[in-house]
């Protein structure tokens, strides 16, 4: 019986974790064998180089980020803002996929490539946006606005060093995520 090798997929989910713990540069071959418990010999196997390895790393981001995503937020069903608020809770609040994202982002903005794909997935992630919003607004530019609005509260809240007195930052997320998905009152251009 020969020797049993490490999973491809083992090989890109350390490197996924590697990547949201310490960035692009501490997803090295070497050190990704040795929090496996293998030597590096294996990952030459699956893949011609560090560079294929980041590629597959992105194809799994952008999967789980996205296409399981969307087909989970399709299975458990709602209406079209239920989904996209589900969308953000899955995408942009836990410890598996925030992590992981607000790397790539880092990242994408040192390389063209990576940037690019971010673009991509950012664009798929804005659409789901807009189609919710446009479910209660005609206006394409409020859409555009409010879609904007929700994304850069779901990242940017990451960022963000503020307190916000009487309140947790959960509070005043779900109030910002009610001000912007909130169907708006009767009134001039709606």
């Amino acid at each position: 019986m020969g020797a049993l090798r490490t999973p491809r997929e083992k090989w890109v989910e350390e490197g996924l974790r590697a990547l949201a713990e310490g960035g692009v540069d501490a997803v090295r071959v070497e050190a990704l064998a040795k929090k496996l418990g293998v030597t590096k010999g294996g990952f030459y196997g699956y893949f011609a180089d560090r560079g294929a390895l980041l590629d597959e790393m992105l194809d799994a981001w952008e999967r789980e980020s996205v296409d399981d995503v969307l087909a989970r937020i399709e299975r458990e069903g709602g209406d079209a803002l239920d989904k996209v608020q589900l969308a953000g809770r899955l995408t942009f609040s836990g410890d598996r996929l925030l992590p992981i994202d607000l790397a790539v982002r880092d990242w994408a903005r040192r390389d063209h490539a990576v940037a690019e794909r971010l673009r991509h997935v950012d664009n798929r992630r804005m659409q789901l946006s807009r189609d919710a919003i446009s479910t209660f607004c005609d206006d394409p530019d409020e859409v555009e606005a409010r879609s904007l609005l929700a994304f850069c509260a779901a990242i940017g809240s990451h960022f963000l060093a503020a307190d916000h007195p009487g309140s947790t930052r959960a509070q005043v997320l779900a109030r910002a995520a009610g001000l912007i998905l909130d169907r708006p009152s009767d009134g001039p251009g709606r």
